[in-house]
């Protein structure tokens, strides 16, 4: 098992509540930190897991399970901002 760092960024989430809080830590087993950033809500992990997918899985289920009305519009890595990063280098393309 390895320690994975990634975030989650939700819809339906305006603001953050004791009751959101308090439904999403324990629906993730607490390896989360909450926070709204210019209104969008953001979900950060450190996660075990055997691979990133099977970690970001796993959280995508347990909050959009959590039946608090957050939906998950986009997971963020830096594994996979590097990856991304590697490709368009090798593709020639300068901006990601």
């Amino acid at each position: 098992m390895k320690t994975f760092r990634f975030s989650l960024v939700l819809s339906g989430v305006a603001e953050i509540t004791p009751a959101l809080s308090d439904a999403l830590y324990e629906a993730t087993g607490g390896d989360i930190e909450l926070s709204l950033r210019d209104g969008v809500a953001l979900l950060e992990f450190e996660r075990m897991a055997s691979s990133l997918k099977q970690a970001i899985e796993s959280a995508i289920r347990e909050v959009e399970g959590a039946s608090v009305g957050a939906r998950v519009v986009r997971v963020e890595s830096d594994a996979a901002n590097v990856i991304a990063k590697i490709n368009a280098d090798l593709l020639g393309v300068t901006s990601i």
